[in-house]
């Protein structure tokens, strides 16, 4: 007899540790899957890693009011607080399933029958409480309750996402606003020279010293500035509405006072280690955490498997007179238990092990890209900033060489020296580099909030944040 026992408690003992959770998948197992350092041109006395309030970097003055209200009132979000609070809601529904369920009851009931002798009336009175617990032997309800918290966790750091992201795109935007109102004002100022040399050129026609082939191809150029000023102008209002946009406001009647990129700098920072990288990426820990909450729905479908057991009781009173129904001669009780194992579900629960297993290799492949994705998005944003920052010095250059240059062909064409062609060349030279110029800096100071982005803007994963493991003993396992 006791072999027996013995037999059966080593068996218990296994299917139990066959229930219970098993530790999370390791996902970046390949060598080479994190580098030991970045490859982009890094700017050596550069700040490493971004502080929150990395948009004050830019000594933009109206940017960090608008950041401001961005993070107050952006419905994006607004959305994903909201979806924080409905993962907070799940967890809790996932937690109350390791609890007992305790229900209190009451109730009358009043029946009567006629008969030869009469009628006959019975009134009962009842109250009382009722209890059931169902026993975790096999983990089932924690592999739950630890798929709601990772879920929770992951809607948390998706939050984060969203915060970095706004925070992005409230500074592009920003920057797009006024990038396009000083090409709007290069490009009016533009006109006003073909304007002025087209009517140097209408006068040298009418005094016979040039051709009408002078004067139509200056009356082109005046017409191809003209022609690009109503796109801008579009431009720079649609820049204005999405702005607005993600202020969280209506966009009529919203503006900005600055008019253009003077004054603004382009800050730098380093990346630091790409293993420290990904403990600075919400997304990359929000990938984790999807992992982690597929890997215990794994583990909640392998528990499915094994039997349940339940505990009830019930204690209450009865009386057929409502005065007499607290007394101990009408108190009744009942306690018991129950055990249930499928036997034949045609298949659903070794299904439903299979799709688990299915949706943790999915999120397996999704974070290593995720990964992979972070490193690259760090490295691009690096090098456009290295870039974009060459490219700024020559075209400073050439903007410098080629305002020059104008002035000059100007006034040798007013003086006869060269004829309208040439003048053409160096005016077009000097609109194209102008345009160029606004452009390229727009794109460093984009290239500078990728990279802020890109190396989480500020974000931190806290050592709170670590993934869920149940600290209750208490807990029958």
């Amino acid at each position: 007899m006791k072999a027996i026992i013995r037999s059966l408690s080593v068996s218990v003992l296994a299917l139990t540790a066959a229930g219970c959770s098993t530790p999370n998948p390791t996902a970046l197992d390949r060598p080479g899957d994190v580098p030991v350092a970045f490859t982009a041109p890094l700017a050596k006395d550069a700040p490493i890693w971004p502080e929150a309030g990395w948009w004050s970097n830019f000594q933009a003055p109206e940017l960090p009011a608008l950041e401001d209200t961005a993070s107050k009132e952006n419905l994006d979000l607004a959305a994903a607080a909201a979806q924080v609070l409905q993962a907070e809601a799940t967890n809790g529904v996932a937690f109350s399933a390791l609890l007992p369920t305790l229900s209190a009851n009451g109730g009358f009931n009043r029946k009567g029958t006629n008969t030869a002798l009469g009628e006959n009336d019975v009134n009962a009175f009842s109250a009382g409480l009722s209890a059931s617990y169902e026993l975790d032997f096999w983990g089932l309800n924690q592999d739950k309750l630890r798929q709601a918290r990772e879920s929770l966790r992951a809607a948390r750091y998706a939050q984060s996402v969203v915060g970095i992201t706004t925070a992005a795109s409230v500074a592009n935007s920003y920057f797009i606003i006024l990038s396009l109102r000083e090409r709007i004002t290069i490009t009016r100022q533009n006109i006003d020279a073909a304007k002025r040399i087209m009517t140097v050129t209408q006068a040298k026609v009418t005094n016979g010293v040039s051709s009408n082939l002078d004067l139509a191809q200056q009356q082109s150029t005046v017409a191809a500035q003209q022609a690009r000023l109503p796109a801008l102008i579009e431009q720079e209002r649609e820049a204005r509405y999405a702005l607005a946009i993600l202020l969280g406001r209506a966009p009529e009647g919203f503006d900005v006072k600055a008019q253009n990129l003077d004054g603004i700098v382009s800050p730098t920072v380093q990346p630091g280690l790409p293993s420290e990288a990904l403990l600075r990426r919400p997304d990359v820990a929000q990938a984790e955490a999807n992992l982690y909450a597929a890997h215990a729905n794994v583990d909640a479908a392998r528990a499915a498997f094994f039997p349940h057991v339940g505990l009830s009781g019930s204690a209450g009173y009865g009386s057929a007179v409502l005065d007499g129904l607290i007394s101990p001669g009408n108190f009744a009780w009942s306690i018991g238990t129950t055990l249930l194992q499928t036997i034949f579900d045609g298949g659903r629960l070794k299904a439903q092990d299979d799709l688990a297993l299915g949706q943790q290799k999915q999120l397996i492949a999704q974070y290593r890209k995720s990964v992979f994705n972070a490193f690259s998005d760090i490295e691009t944003a690096l090098g456009q900033a290295s870039a974009t920052n060459e490219q700024l010095v020559a075209l400073t250059e050439q903007v410098r060489a080629s305002t020059e240059a104008f002035r000059i062909a100007e006034l040798q064409y007013r003086e006869g020296t060269i004829d309208i062609l040439s003048l053409l060349q160096t005016q077009q030279t000097l609109f194209g580099a102008q345009d160029s110029l606004v452009q390229t800096k727009l794109a460093r100071l984009q290239a500078d909030v990728s990279a802020y982005r890109a190396l989480g803007g500020g974000w931190t994963q806290q050592a709170s944040d670590a993934a869920f493991q149940p600290q209750l003993d208490w807990w029958p396992l």
